[in-house]
C-alpha cells in the first residue's frame, strides 16, 4: 500500500493533507500553536505528532535523506518513556541502587586489603605477591572503561549493569575458592574490569534521568558513596578477618552474598536510561508494527559502527592526553592522587600492625579515617558549589578551581603528616589525621 507524503504550505488553519497514515488521519500545520479542535495530529517546523492504530500518539522528525523521507522519532512533551520524565520515586529508587552499586565496588577494594594477612598465611605470600591482588583490581577498573563504554551507546545503560554486576560478583566466588596467587590476580582484574561500570556509568545515568537544575545532590550523593565505600570495606570485613575459622576467603563469600543481593536490586529498580537506545528501540518497534521502514532513530543514522566506536574509545583519550596541556595536567594530578590513594589502601594494615601492634579489628576501625575525610571533602565541595554560583558570571568555568586551589595545599599536607608521624614513638593519632586529610584533599581533587 502506498504511503502518503507529507507536505507543507504556507497556511495555518487549511489542512494540507489528510490521509490515512498507518490507520489514522493526519493532519499538518505550519503553525506551532494549532487550532484546540484539530486531535489527530501537529506538524511545527521541527516536529510532527501523529496518531497510530492503537491510538498511541508519536512524536517524529520529517526530514529529506537522499531524496527520501526519513520519520526521525522523538520524545513526546511529558513521554513517560523519556528519562526525564520518570516519576520522582522511581528516580530516587534508580539513583539510591546505583549509588549502593558504586558503595560496594569501592567497597571490595578495602575489604580485600583487610584480609590479606590471613590470605598470605594461608597461601604462603609474601607482601609483593599479595599486594598484586589490590593493584589488579584497580587496573581493570581503570582500563575496561575504554573498551565497555562504545557498548552502552550500542546495547544500553542497564544491559551493561546487570551484566557487568553478575561477573563483579561471580569472580569473588572465584577468590573465594582460589588456590594459588595466578588465580587470584585473574579473578581480581576480571572484577575490577567488572566492578568499574559502578564508577563510570553511574554519573552518566543520573545525568539521563535529572535535569540539569536537579542533578546537584544525586551527583554529590555519587561522589560521596565512591569515597565512603573505600573506607567502609575494611571497618566492616575487620571482623571477619579476626576470626580464625573465617578469614579472607569468608570476606569474599560476604561479597558474593552482598554482590548478589545488588544485582537483583538492580533488575527490579534499574530501566534503561539512554534516550539514544530508547528512541532506537521505539523506531525498530514501529517498522516491525507498521512495515514503514522510514521511521527512524537519529543514533541509527550517525553513530559509527560499534568497531568504529571501540576504536575511537581507545584512541582518542590517548590522543586528547598527549594534544592538549589541560588534559595531560589535570590527568597527571588525578592520576597521581588515585594512585596515592590506593598505596593508603594497602600501606594501613602494614603501618599499624607494623608500628603499633593494632590487631584487624582496631586496623579496620583505622578506615574510619578515610570515611572522615570524605565527609569533610564533601562539605567542602558545598562551599565550592556556592562560590562557583557567586563567581561564574565573572570568572567563567575557572570558577569551580577554587576547591581545587585549596586541595594543592591540602593533599601534600596530607601525605606529609602521614609519612612523617608514621613511627612508633609517635602516637597513632599523628598517622590517622594525615590519612584523613589525605582523603579530603583527593575527595576534592
Amino acid at each position: 500500500m502506498s504511503q502518503p507524503v507529507a507536505t507543507r504550505q504556507p497556511s495555518r488553519s487549511s489542512h494540507l493533507s489528510e490521509e490515512i497514515l498507518y490507520g489514522a488521519p493526519l493532519h499538518f500545520f505550519d503553525d506551532p500553536t494549532p487550532d484546540v479542535e484539530q486531535e489527530t495530529a501537529v506538524a511545527t517546523p521541527l516536529a510532527t505528532i501523529v496518531e497510530l492504530e492503537d491510538g498511541r500518539k508519536q512524536t517524529i522528525d520529517i526530514k529529506e535523506k537522499n531524496g527520501e523521507q526519513v520519520f526521525y522519532v522523538e520524545f513526546d512533551p511529558g513521554d513517560s518513556r523519556d528519562p526525564f520524565n520518570f516519576s520522582k520515586g522511581r528516580k530516587w529508587a534508580m539513583t539510591i541502587v546505583a549509588c549502593v552499586y558504586t558503595f560496594f565496588t569501592a567497597y571490595t577494594l578495602s575489604a580485600f586489603a583487610i584480609g590479606v594477612p590471613s590470605m598470605r598465611e594461608d597461601l604462603g605470600l609474601n607482601a609483593t605477591e599479595a599486594a598484586l591482588g589490590l593493584s589488579v583490581y584497580a587496573w581493570g577498573f581503570a582500563c575496561a572503561p575504554l573498551i565497555l563504554a562504545p557498548f552502552s551507546e550500542e546495547w544500553g545503560r542497564n544491559a551493561l549493569y546487570l551484566g557487568s554486576s553478575f561477573v563483579h560478583m561471580m569472580f569473588f566466588i572465584a577468590v573465594a575458592r582460589a588456590r594459588n596467587l595466578t588465580t587470584i590476580i585473574i579473578a581480581r582484574i576480571i572484577a575490577g574490569a567488572a566492578g568499574s561500570t559502578g564508577s563510570t556509568m553511574v554519573g552518566g545515568s543520573l545525568a539521563d534521568i535529572w535535569r540539569t537544575a536537579e542533578r546537584g545532590l544525586p551527583m554529590a550523593i555519587f561522589a560521596v558513596m565512591a569515597f565512603l565505600g573505600t573506607g567502609a570495606g575494611a571497618v566492616a570485613m575487620a571482623p571477619v578477618e579476626m576470626n580464625e575459622k573465617l578469614g579472607w576467603r569468608w570476606i569474599q563469600w560476604i561479597s558474593v552474598i552482598i554482590g548478589g543481593t545488588i544485582w537483583l536490586a538492580l533488575f527490579l529498580t534499574m530501566k534503561e536510561t539512554r534516550s539514544a537506545v530508547l528512541l532506537t528501540r521505539i523506531a525498530r518497534d514501529l517498522r516491525n508494527k507498521t512495515g514503514d521502514q522510514r521511521y527512524r532513530a537519529r543514533a541509527e543514522d550517525e553513530r559509527p559502527p560499534l568497531k568504529d566506536l571501540i576504536v575511537i574509545s581507545l584512541t582518542r583519550p590517548m590522543w586528547l592526553l598527549l594534544s592538549e596541556p589541560l588534559v595531560t595536567s589535570f590527568s597527571l594530578w588525578i592520576g597521581f592522587a588515585w594512585g596515592v590513594l590506593y598505596g593508603l589502601v594497602e600501606s594501613i594494615p602494614y603501618v599499624f600492625q607494623t608500628l603499633y601492634g593494632f590487631n584487624q579489628l582496631q586496623v579496620g576501625l583505622v578506615f574510619l579515617a578515610m570515611m572522615m575525610g570524605t565527609v569533610i571533602g564533601f562539605i567542602g565541595n558545598l562551599w565550592q558549589d556556592r562560590l562557583y554560583a557567586r563567581y561564574f558570571p565573572t570568572k567563567g568555568p575557572e570558577a569551580r578551581l577554587y576547591g581545587a586551589c585549596a586541595a594543592r595545599v591540602i593533599f601534600p599536607v596530607g601525605c606529609f603528616i602521614y609519612a612523617w608521624t608514621s613511627y612508633s614513638f609517635v602516637h597513632w593519632i599523628g598517622p590517622v589525621i594525615g590519612i584523613t586529610i589525605v582523603t579530603w584533599g583527593i575527595f576534592i581533587i
